[in-house]
């Protein structure tokens, strides 16, 4: 695939390239651009305003553009209404594999800044992908790395403040369900509303949670997280309203501020909230339902503005049937619900899921940490009840007792892998493997009897389908009855 200017002419890598300061070099981008391109069913980048620079015919017939020079020059957002590539341009971040929906499709784009010599971003290029992203996942991985050093320095920054440590990119996966969670966190993110999580215990609910509030309205307010499952009952009420001086024997002189009042004006994560006792529950919501608090041993109401997004494991739906969670407060909390889908339900993101995770365990050492497709496919062999933070801990394990300095093979993955979990034997078996003569013979006799459906018989419009002339046609519907 080719790309296009409107001169007909390639577009030069120059204005791909980064300066020293953002660790990129001329090599790297030149690697990364044609990988992107090749992965690609359409390409199109915009300048320092977000006007279109150009766009290849593969997009253009994708967005129904039928002379591609007609929109050069004109502002993306009125061609593409849902593009996020005025966001690219102002913060000169990189959005990977994201989706966008385009009228009835959902298209999975990735977008690239690009700077002048002196860093500063002059614009952007986007990369609408095919549906099969496992090329993909050595380049990603290196991209990830490219930007090492500025996910260090945010994540050192987090630990002296009350922000958050993950953006919507460490919620890691390319698969349809991975992609629909990633939406309906942009969703939320757009809405300041509750929000409620649900999945099972390692699938990721607080980086999402953090996630939705990085880029929502409340981004540059404190981002403040309780597990109330570790939170002793009886800690549980000044943990999250605070504590008058004096309340109590042995309380503080000072006032102490709880979970709500650090969180006032951001985004207050409940984890495990299907933990909170009864008597709990309905202080929460009142405060959610009023906007204010009384510290315990207080008499005095406070007002905060607080967004709460909640998360549990548990059935919530089945505890209020059986009078352990409020129906009052689950409504107020489920205003937009997440499902977040077990391991198991995506294992085509294992591979990007391994070279995430090692790339973030090898950080420092002196590690390779590869991993083979047959090492990926000897995982795809187990149920991961204990979801990516159970893949983590193997993946740690076998680096750890492996031999091979960093690179992870089958062998390796079998030796740490639970037996409890494993699918049975028979799912297990080798499948039948046939010759490629046979295979592709099979493939092409298929083909054929496609076309022939779609054309109704007619076996001339068929070949053209096919992209072959009559008489090969007719030789290969010969051998076919033969």
């Amino acid at each position: 695939m080719k790309h296009s200017t409107p001169d007909g002419k390639r577009p030069t890598m120059q204005p791909f390239l980064i300066n020293h300061r953002s660790g990129l070099t001329r090599d790297l981008i030149e690697a990364l651009f044609p990988m992107f391109e090749k992965a690609s069913a359409g390409a199109i980048a915009v300048d320092q305003a977000s006007r279109i620079t150009w766009i290849n015919a593969s997009y253009a017939a994708l967005l129904g553009i039928k002379d591609p020079d007609s929109v050069i020059g004109q502002p993306i957002q009125p061609v593409i209404p849902h593009t996020r590539m005025p966001e690219v341009v102002a913060t000169g971040n990189p959005l990977l594999l994201d989706i966008m929906e385009h009228e009835t499709q959902q298209l999975v784009v990735t977008r690239l800044p690009f700077f002048d010599d002196q860093g500063e971003v002059i614009g952007a290029v986007a990369f609408v992908l095919y549906d099969d992203l496992q090329p993909l996942t050595p380049l990603v991985s290196k991209y990830r790395r490219l930007h090492q050093d500025l996910a260090a320095a945010r994540k050192a920054l987090a630990r002296h403040a009350r922000g958050t440590r993950y953006s919507l990119g460490d919620f890691v996966g390319a698969s349809p369900a991975a992609l629909e969670v990633k939406r309906q966190a942009r969703l939320a993110a757009g809405r300041d509303m509750p929000v409620l999580l649900l999945g099972e215990t390692g699938t990721g609910k607080e980086v999402l949670a953090q996630a939705i509030h990085s880029i929502s309205g409340r981004a540059d307010r404190p981002f403040v997280g309780v597990n109330v499952a570790a939170v002793p009952e009886n800690l549980l009420e000044a943990e999250f309203f605070g504590v008058a001086p004096g309340a109590y024997t042995g309380a503080d002189r000072r006032t102490r501020d709880g979970k709500f009042q650090l969180a006032n004006g951001g985004t207050l994560f409940l984890d495990e909230v299907g933990d909170m006792p009864l008597t709990l529950q309905a202080k929460l919501l009142r405060a959610l339902q009023e906007g204010e608090i009384e510290p315990l041993g207080s008499n005095k109401v406070q007002q905060v503005d607080v967004r709460v997004i909640a998360a549990t494991s548990r059935n919530l739906e089945a505890m209020m049937a059986e009078g352990s969670f409020r129906s009052d407060l689950y409504y107020r909390l489920n205003v937009l619900e997440i499902p977040i889908p077990p391991l198991r339900d995506r294992l085509q993101d294992l591979g990007i899921l391994c070279e995430a995770i090692l790339e973030a365990v090898c950080e420092g050492l002196d590690l390779r940490g590869e991993i083979t497709d047959a090492a990926v496919a000897a995982l795809s062999t187990y149920d991961w009840p204990g979801n990516i933070r159970e893949l983590r801990n193997v993946l740690e394990r076998a680096l750890t007792m492996g031999e091979d300095l960093g690179i992870l093979d089958a062998d390796a993955i079998f030796k740490v892998l639970p037996r409890s979990g494993s699918r049975s034997v028979s799912s297990l078996a080798p499948r039948q493997v046939r010759l490629l003569s046979q295979t592709m013979a099979a493939a092409e006799a298929q083909a054929i009897e496609d076309a022939l459906i779609t054309c109704r018989g007619n076996r001339t419009r068929a070949a053209k389908m096919l992209g072959i002339s009559r008489s090969v046609f007719y030789e290969k519907l010969a051998k076919m009855s033969g």
